[in-house]
């Protein structure tokens, strides 16, 4: 069972120190999930694995039309157990 990471659209309302925030490099699909590759503010890149459900859903709360590209967008994020 793949233990999945967490990503918002917006910047979460409660426990914000937990959160990180990233902007993202690309998406791709990989074995039934999707690989978000997020750059963090000091320039590292990381790589969230979330489902395609999830991905629909943080996509579509992103402030960009629909059809357009999330690459380059900020999202706030945490690693699984992170």
């Amino acid at each position: 069972m793949t233990n999945h990471d967490r990503i918002h659209a917006r910047e979460p309302t409660h426990h914000r120190d937990r959160w990180s925030v990233g902007t993202i490099e690309s998406l791709e699909q990989r074995d039934g999930h999707c690989v978000v590759t997020v750059t963090d503010d000091a320039g590292e890149t990381v790589e969230l694995v979330v489902t395609l459900a999830v991905r629909d859903l943080f996509v579509g709360r992103l402030d960009i039309e629909e059809g357009d590209s999330p690459v380059g967008e900020r999202v706030w994020y945490r690693k699984h157990g992170g």
